[in-house]
């Protein structure tokens, strides 16, 4: 048995749906004085849970999976996908984050690479973001005033940077899939981008999204 308290008050319907999804057991949970607490035991193991779930289930797609389609290079976007990312696979889901156009500069490393390029792609990877740390946000954004502003407060509510997420989901077995097709139209190449990151097209992002009872578009 374990228990818990947390600042977040999204905390005490999360815990719900935790529990519930992976097969251990809510003894208790409550608010007080602006804190959540709750007290867990150790149930059902999640395969064991999930595996009742999908015999009792008429959706052909796997209870494990999720599929996300990263289309944005926004960061606030970002944030979200590898937000939703981390949450599914804490609740044992197989996550496959297929990133396309755009959302391929998160992917980025802030460092060099020695790569050769022609004219075009010079000037795209000039005038694109490099990296995560370098991306804008899609609202407010004030000339790369706005995403400072959030990555401060981000920091002062102890919320993960989007650099922690991306290694929290790498961590966790999250697959980070870049597009071939859109690194060729952008001149991206693969030494560009960060290490653990895998390769595919179109089929591949159709084929996880296939298997999976969830597939999202950001």
């Amino acid at each position: 048995t374990i228990n818990i308290t947390a600042s977040d008050m999204g905390f005490y319907e999360d815990i719900k749906a935790w529990t519930r999804r992976t097969g251990n057991e809510l003894l208790d949970v409550k608010k007080d004085k602006g804190l959540i607490k709750a007290s867990i035991r150790k149930g059902l193991s999640a395969k064991e849970d999930n595996l009742t779930v999908s015999c009792n289930s008429n959706k052909t797609g796997n209870a494990e999976n999720m599929t996300m389609v990263v289309f944005s290079g926004d960061l606030d976007k970002a944030i979200a996908s590898f937000i939703i990312a981390n949450g599914a696979a804490a609740m044992n889901k197989k996550v496959t984050l297929f990133f396309t156009f755009w959302g391929i500069n998160i992917l980025r490393k802030s460092a060099h690479a020695p790569v050769e390029k022609n004219f075009i792609e010079k000037m795209f990877g000039f005038m694109m973001p490099k990296g995560s740390k370098k991306l804008g946000l899609s609202k407010m954004n004030m000339g790369g005033i706005g995403p400072k502003m959030i990555r401060s407060i981000m920091e002062k509510k102890n919320v993960q940077s989007l650099e922690e997420l991306i290694k929290a989901a790498m961590d966790s077995g999250v697959e980070i899939v870049a597009c071939q097709m859109s690194m060729d139209l952008l001149g991206i190449k693969e030494e560009e981008l960060l290490d653990g990151v895998k390769f595919g097209g179109v089929g591949y992002m159709l084929a996880e999204s296939d298997e999976s009872n969830a597939t999202l578009f950001i």
